[in-house]
C-alpha cells in the first residue's frame, strides 16, 4: 500500500529535525533579546570612559579680535600634529587686550584650572605664567628677551619649564635703520621708540649711534615704561625735528603697535618696526613671520603632552625673515618708493 509523501518514517524524522530547529532559533532570540541592554551597558560605559581632552592653556597678551590669526595658526599646527580641537585637547584662552597689568590675574587664572601645557605669548605673558604655575610647562610662542628675563638658562638647554620659540628681534634691529633709510633716502633725522623696561630694547639702543654714524644720520631716543608714556614720548620726537621712528623691539609695543603708528601718523611719519606693524599702516615691517612661530610652538606642545620635559627641549631661533611695504601709507605720505628698494620686499600691502 501506498504512503503519501511525508506520512512515512523519513517524513517523520524530518517534521521532528525542523521542529528542534525552530525551537532552537526561538532560545537563540530570547538569550539575544535579554542580553541586549547589558550590551548597550557595557557600550556606554565604555564610553563614558573615553579619556578627556587634553587641556592647554591660552595666555595671551593682545586682544582676540586683532590677534586671532595668532590662534589660528597655533590650531593650524596641532591639527598637522593630528590634535584636533574638542577631541582629543581643548583650549583654554586668556587676553589680556593690551593691559599687561591684567597678565598675573589671568596667569592665575589658568593656573587654577591645571592644564597640561600653557603657550604664552609675548615675553610678559611667559614670564606671568611661569610665575603663577611654576609646574606647569610653558610653551614661549612669540617675543624675545627669553635668556634676559631669566626664563631658560640657556637656548639649547632651558634647563627649566619654559620652552618654544623666540623671534630674536633685538638681533635684526640694525636692519630697520638700513631698510628705513632705503626706502626714504632723503630722511636725515630719525627717532627711536624705546621701552624702557626691557633689556632687549636697552640693549638695540647701545646699537643706534653706531649705526647712525654708518648711515650719517642724526638719530634722538624717546622712551616710554608705560602705554600711558606713549603721547609723550612721540611728542618729544616731534619738538626735536624728528622725520621717521624706529620702534625697538617690545612685547608691551607690540600690544599697543596700533596706537603706536596711528601717533605717528599724526606726524606724517614713515615708520618701521617689527612684524604686523605694517598691517597697522606702519611704512614697512621687517621681522620673523609671526605666523610661522605659532605653527612652530605647537610642536613644542606635542612633545610635552608625549613625555618630554620642557627642559630638555631646544629654544629655536628663526632663520626666514619677513620685510612688508605698506604701500597705501607710502602713497599718503607722498613717498616714492625706489625701484631698487621695492624688488626686495617679500609682501606688499596696497
Amino acid at each position: 500500500m501506498n504512503r503519501k509523501a511525508g506520512h512515512g518514517p523519513a517524513g517523520l524524522r524530518r517534521r521532528v529535525g525542523a521542529d528542534a530547529a525552530r525551537r532552537s532559533t526561538r532560545r537563540k532570540l530570547i538569550i539575544a533579546a535579554a542580553a541586549w541592554p547589558a550590551l548597550a551597558f557595557t557600550g556606554a560605559v565604555f564610553g563614558q570612559s573615553a579619556k578627556p581632552p587634553v587641556l592647554i592653556g591660552w595666555l595671551n597678551s593682545g586682544s582676540r579680535e586683532r590677534d586671532a590669526s595668532t590662534l589660528g595658526a597655533f590650531k593650524e599646527g596641532m591639527a598637522a600634529l593630528g590634535w584636533k580641537e574638542g577631541a582629543n585637547y581643548a583650549l583654554e584662552e586668556r587676553w589680556a587686550e593690551g593691559q599687561l597689568s591684567r597678565l598675573p590675574t589671568l596667569a592665575g587664572e589658568l593656573a587654577a584650572k591645571k592644564p597640561a601645557v600653557i603657550v604664552a605669548a609675548l615675553t610678559r605673558a611667559v614670564r606671568a605664567a611661569a610665575k603663577a604655575s611654576p609646574d606647569i610647562p610653558v610653551v614661549h610662542a612669540d617675543g624675545t628677551a627669553v635668556l634676559a628675563r631669566g626664563l631658560a638658562k640657556s637656548l639649547a638647554r632651558p634647563g627649566g619649564m619654559v620652552t618654544g620659540v623666540t623671534n630674536i628681534a633685538s638681533e635684526v634691529s640694525e636692519k630697520k635703520l638700513e631698510l628705513l633709510l632705503a626706502a626714504a633716502p632723503k630722511l636725515k633725522r630719525i627717532g627711536f621708540l624705546a621701552d624702557a623696561t626691557s633689556p632687549v630694547s636697552a640693549a638695540y639702543i647701545k646699537t643706534v649711534p653706531r649705526a647712525a654714524e654708518h648711515f650719517r644720520v642724526e638719530v634722538r631716543v624717546a622712551e616710554a615704561a608705560k602705554a600711558e608714556e606713549l603721547e609723550g614720548a612721540i611728542s618729544r620726537l616731534a619738538k626735536e625735528g624728528v622725520q621717521a621712528l624706529v620702534v625697538s623691539p617690545s612685547g608691551w609695543f607690540t600690544s599697543e603697535r596700533a596706537r603706536i603708528v596711528k601717533l605717528a601718523l599724526a606726524h606724517r611719519w614713515p615708520v618701521i618696526a617689527g612684524s604686523a606693524y605694517a598691517q597697522e599702516g606702519a611704512l614697512l615691517s621687517y621681522g620673523v613671520d609671526r605666523l610661522a612661530l605659532y605653527r612652530r610652538s605647537a610642536y613644542y606642545v606635542d612633545r610635552i603632552l608625549k613625555g618630554a620635559k620642557p627642559g630638555d627641549l631646544p629654544i629655536e631661533q628663526p632663520t626666514k625673515f619677513e620685510l612688508v611695504l605698506n604701500m597705501k601709507t607710502a602713497k599718503a605720505l607722498g613717498l616714492e618708493i625706489p625701484r631698487e628698494f621695492a624688488v626686495r620686499v617679500d609682501r606688499v600691502i596696497e
